[in-house]
């Protein structure tokens, strides 16, 4: 199931609540105990860094699917979330040495080196995002896009009913996202029986996989869900969906939604699933919602947008929705496609 450790850090006590769960997550994903030290590092810094420059914010530390959707094995990813200041100058705030508190100013640069991939937000007056991962194997090769996603349970759960997931096989990355129905381990259940379902599938069409992860689901709360597939030799993109999920596609500087069909996957999908198929280019972005986001959430926009690391953008995505005073109503979660950028190897 969805395990996420959200630990809400405002005092300096939960420093330690935040690396402790850096630890344990590592254990699940499988990271040796060098790695599991850079994980608590990491961890540590990031949550510091929340009380020295923003008065607070929120750790979230889970395993998640490899942004390629290459292997097994997942990565573990650490991401800090505030409403502060920001950042106004964020590569001065990356270089070793760069200070705003009187302090050695290593932290984030510490973070940089230690993890695999790293990406930081620092938009001025709404907040910062700064998001590490940590694989367990070597870094798989590229495909000709990258997926990530951010997770947020419902009141500090330890589980969340929304999961999402890639996989790529056949030449093809499948991203999916489930949305279990209600919240706690029973929505759990829905979404990983999914997830786990997808493995089986993932080579087949947007609508066809629907169709397996709706016998898969038979028997538990069911979920809805979103499937897109890019297929990068051919430079297109198909996406469906069952049940109260959310797309929206940027293509031409501008955002479009992609539409699902009502149902729940596993207790009531519709007969037919119509496909939606777009061309797939440089400029293109996918964000894929559970309705954990407020119906009115207006998406992130930037030039260098397409080309942020997608975990970085869905995490933008729910800080952005959100605020200190109004913070997620359900299990929310949010899962974003992007294109390689042009020098990743």
């Amino acid at each position: 199931m969805a395990r996420v450790w959200d630990v809400p850090v405002h005092d300096s006590t939960r420093v330690r609540d935040a690396r402790v769960a850096a630890e344990e997550a590592a254990a699940l994903a499988g990271l040796d105990e060098s790695r599991t030290a850079a994980a608590a590092l990491i961890a540590t810094e990031l949550a510091t860094n929340l009380l020295k420059h923003a008065g607070g914010g929120q750790v979230l530390v889970e395993a998640v699917a490899p942004p390629t959707g290459q292997g097994s094995a997942p990565a573990l990813q650490i991401a800090a979330v505030d409403h502060g200041p920001g950042i106004a100058d964020v590569p001065a705030a990356l270089v070793d040495g760069f200070s705003t508190t009187g302090s050695l100013g290593a932290g984030l640069g510490t973070c940089r080196r230690l993890a695999d991939a790293f990406g930081l937000d620092g938009s001025p007056g709404r907040g910062t995002v700064a998001l590490a991962r940590l694989d367990a194997p070597p870094r798989a090769p590229a495909v000709g896009a990258r997926a990530g996603g951010i997770n947020v349970p419902f009141a500090g759960a330890a589980y969340s009913g929304d999961l999402w997931t890639c996989v790529h096989a056949a030449g093809l990355l499948t991203l999916m996202l489930a949305d279990g129905l209600g919240h706690g381990p029973e929505a759990a259940h829905a979404s990983t029986a999914a997830a786990r379902e997808l493995r089986r599938c993932a080579h087949l069409s947007p609508a066809e996989v629907l169709g397996c992860l709706d016998g898969a689901l038979r028997g538990t709360r069911g979920a809805a869900v979103a499937v897109a597939q890019l297929d990068p030799r051919a430079g297109r993109l198909r996406f469906a969906g069952v049940g109260n999920t959310g797309a929206r596609l940027y293509e031409g500087g501008a955002w479009r939604p992609l539409l699902s069909r009502p149902g729940i996957v596993g207790v009531h999908r519709p007969a037919t699933v119509p496909e939606t198929e777009v061309p797939w280019a440089a400029d293109r972005l996918l964000i894929l919602h559970t309705d954990g986001l407020p119906s009115r959430w207006v998406p992130p926009s930037g030039p260098g947008l397409p080309g942020a690391d997608p975990a970085v953008t869905a995490a933008v995505t729910v800080r952005d929705a959100g605020s200190p005073a109004r913070p997620v109503r359900d299990d929310t979660a949010v899962a974003v496609l992007s294109p390689d950028p042009p020098d990743l190897p």
